[in-house]
């Protein structure tokens, strides 16, 4: 089980990174992962003991490292419900109020050290006494730097020293110390100033992202017998009527029994033309209503709706983390001591042979103030998270950082066909007795798929469309791959392909449906299904994103499958499987390739969705076992959509990568010219704030569209 809980106050990512690692290395019943993007501590046990172990424990470690965060239960960072929550004390108030003072407290700071600094400097070049200027110095350090000193000083009284405030202070006391006054004092004005553009720049990213999955509806209009009530999505019942006005959020999936108007859907599929709804149309929520009044009939409770599913999927994603931000939490770790070190040895060693101690020493403190990893452990999660919420923009919901890294790197998408690169609304063709005439063989077939939810089994009793008895079946079984079993009357009926009635024809290019009753061959019926327009050439679409093999793996027919592949320019197909047949060719194309992805949408898709490196599933239409199984939902339910995904991993994983050289470069290059006396301490606090301020804002092209 899971337990999440609000981090309040939590602004140093690096401290966030030492928090996650302190409770893994002292717990032996559960894991805690910290997602600084949204300052949220995730912490998993196997029972509600063990989560309130890991609580405790978390509170203990968040004292020590950052004292002025507290953790707030998921849910009552607001203040509303806060008494009713089951963790969080009396604390909370006090945090909410730090949390929104902090950033007037920076700006008053950072006036007040700036008026001090120019009075003293005005001071200096009108030959003041030299104590009266050095006082005015000295007077200005302090309004700017009290907050970083005194929190840098409780930090070492808990046992954290290596933290940014330590470095800062330690760098530009040292300044003050060697007499450059006006370096010490704007070090801790550009790291303030910094500081303050940097924590705008991360609450704009998470307020950018937080509007993107802006689909939580926030009441339902339910119909009832004194009139129209508005209440709490969660208090509606399936089979309850809903009305939902124009300009509306549709609250809850269901089907429209009443009125007719346009519906937005661009916020769950990206798509941007409005879908017309009348009745019968099945509608989602987190849709809007942009015309005329809709009476529906819910489908499902709101904690099974599908803007529940988005958001639970998408805003908890952050939590499976890619292998880039699990190598910059470890490399964090030992970059700023091994930078440390090195700016003690600069202060040190070369004054032994080369004298000039102040020199070095103001070299070696420049090392201090670059040591902070900030740059890469803020803007690394945020170019992930940033990725996710695009990618959900367009109707493609990426459960996980980690899955960025197996879309990016496939070579091989296998496609399952009949509902992904097949629309699954098969029509029936034609209809082919043998013993009975058509109406009988069409009643029997129906009944037969009655129980059925396969797109066959549902266009049978479809094209059927009379009343039905379910009280004549009274034995029924699906047979995975070939087709079901059933007890009409009394007598056993076979419905499915050739593997299940082997008896009759095979036409070419559709789906057949051989009945056979008590032994005896009745006939079949033919139904065909049309190739979605976006799996059109989708082949020749993925080559040019370097996917070399682009495979259909299907339960139909050979040539039912050759006609698809041939208009979805597939490199190759089978058919004729069966679900474990499925796995098999998996794991044969894992082995010949960097990464494969499988696409589709039934329940029998659900173990080759786990099975491959990155499982993709139709999630408009799909089964509910496929796009839990899978790593993407398409919310489109388009084969495009695969496209879409592979792009925004690949972009994602560039911009990371981008920001860990920038940063990584930066650093280095101003190390190396301080070495050499080109790059002065402003520079190393451009390497450092100014870098973080840059890199974050490179991240946050992840959330255009």
């Amino acid at each position: 089980m899971k337990k999440r809980f609000i981090l309040e106050g939590l602004c140093c990512p690096n401290c966030g990174a030492k928090i996650e690692g302190l409770i893994n290395e002292k717990t032996a019943s559960g894991k805690a992962s910290v997602i600084f993007a949204t300052k949220t501590l995730v912490l998993e046990g196997e029972t509600e003991q063990d989560i309130q172990k890991l609580y405790r424990l978390s509170k203990d470690i968040v004292k020590a490292v950052e004292p002025e965060v507290s953790v707030i239960e998921e849910g009552c960072s607001s203040g509303k419900g806060h008494d009713n929550c089951g963790y969080c004390h009396d604390d909370h108030e006090h945090h909410h109020e730090h949390g929104e003072n902090r950033g007037k407290k920076d700006i008053a700071a950072v006036i007040c050290g700036a008026v001090l600094a120019l009075s003293a400097v005005f001071a200096e070049h009108m030959g003041a006494p030299m104590l009266a200027y050095v006082a005015l110095y000295v007077a200005a350090y302090i309004a700017v730097g009290c907050a970083v000193l005194v929190k840098s000083a409780k930090n070492i009284a808990h046992g954290e020293i290596f933290d940014e405030n330590f470095l800062m202070a330690v760098a530009s006391a040292g300044a003050m110390c060697i007499g450059e006054f006006l370096e010490g004092i704007m070090v801790m004005l550009l790291y303030r100033i910094g500081e303050a553009l940097q924590d705008k720049a991360v609450a704009y990213s998470r307020n950018s992202i937080s509007a993107l999955l802006d689909i939580r509806p926030d009441y339902a209009n339910i119909k009832t017998e004194s009139g129209i009530k508005k209440t709490s999505p969660d208090l509606v019942s399936i089979g309850d009527i809903i009305v939902v006005k124009p300009g509306e959020r549709i609250p809850l999936d269901g089907i429209v029994v009443s009125g007719r108007g346009s519906v937005d859907t661009s916020a769950l599929t990206g798509e941007s033309v409005p879908m017309y709804a009348e009745q019968g149309t099945e509608v989602l929520s987190g849709s809007i209503n942009m015309s005329g009044a809709l009476e529906i009939k819910t489908t499902c409770t709101y904690e099974n709706s599908t803007v529940a599913g988005i958001l639970e999927m998408t805003q908890h994603a952050a939590e499976r983390k890619a292998r880039t931000e699990n190598f910059i939490t470890r490399f964090a770790k030992v970059y700023t001591p091994i930078v440390t070190m090195a700016a003690v040895l600069v202060a040190v060693v070369p004054p032994i042979f080369l004298g000039d101690f102040s020199d070095w020493l103001y070299k070696g403190l420049m090392f201090l103030v670059m040591s902070c990893p900030c740059a890469l452990v803020i803007s690394v999660p945020l170019t992930f998270f940033g990725g996710i919420g695009g990618a959900s923009k367009k109707g493609v919901l990426v459960k996980g950082g980690n899955v960025f890294d197996a879309l990016a790197k496939a070579d091989t998408v296998i496609f399952d066909k009949t509902g992904t690169l097949t629309g699954g609304s098969f029509q029936v063709q034609e209809i082919v007795p043998y013993k009975k005439d058509e109406k009988a063989l069409l009643e029997i077939c129906a009944y037969a798929e009655y129980m059925s939810n396969h797109p066959i089994a549902v266009s049978v009793t479809k094209a059927y469309g009379k009343e039905m008895s379910p009280e004549r079946i009274t034995g029924f079984e699906e047979i995975a791959g070939k087709g079901v079993k059933a007890i009409i009357d009394g007598k056993t009926v076979l419905a499915g392909n050739s593997k299940l009635v082997e008896a009759g024809e095979n036409p070419e290019n559709a789906a057949v449906v051989h009945i056979m009753e008590e032994g005896e061959y009745l006939g079949y019926i033919l139904l065909c299904d049309k190739v979605k327009e976006s799996a059109q050439g989708i082949g020749e679409r993925l080559k040019r994103l370097k996917v070399r093999n682009t495979v259909i793996l299907s339960g139909d027919r050979v040539e039912v499958c050759r006609k698809v592949a041939e208009e979805t320019k597939a490199d190759s197909f089978f058919g004729e499987l069966l679900p474990g047949e499925k796995a098999e060719y998996i794991e044969k194309l894992k082995a010949d390739s960097r990464g494969v992805i499988f696409v589709g949408d039934g329940i029998n898709d659900a173990p080759a969705l786990a099975l491959a490196d990155a499982g993709i599933a139709m999630g408009k239409f799909g089964s509910s076992a496929a796009s839990e199984a899978a790593d993407v939902v398409l919310m489109t339910d388009k084969p495009s959509g695969v496209e879409e995904a592979i792009k925004t991993a690949r972009k994602t994983l560039r911009v990371a990568k981008q920001n860990i050289v920038f940063a990584l470069a930066i650093k280095v290059a101003v190390m190396a010219a301080g070495l050499f006396g080109i790059a002065n301490m402003w520079a190393a606090v451009f390497a450092d704030v100014g870098v973080c301020f840059l890199a974050i804002l490179n991240s946050m092209r992840m959330l255009k569209k």
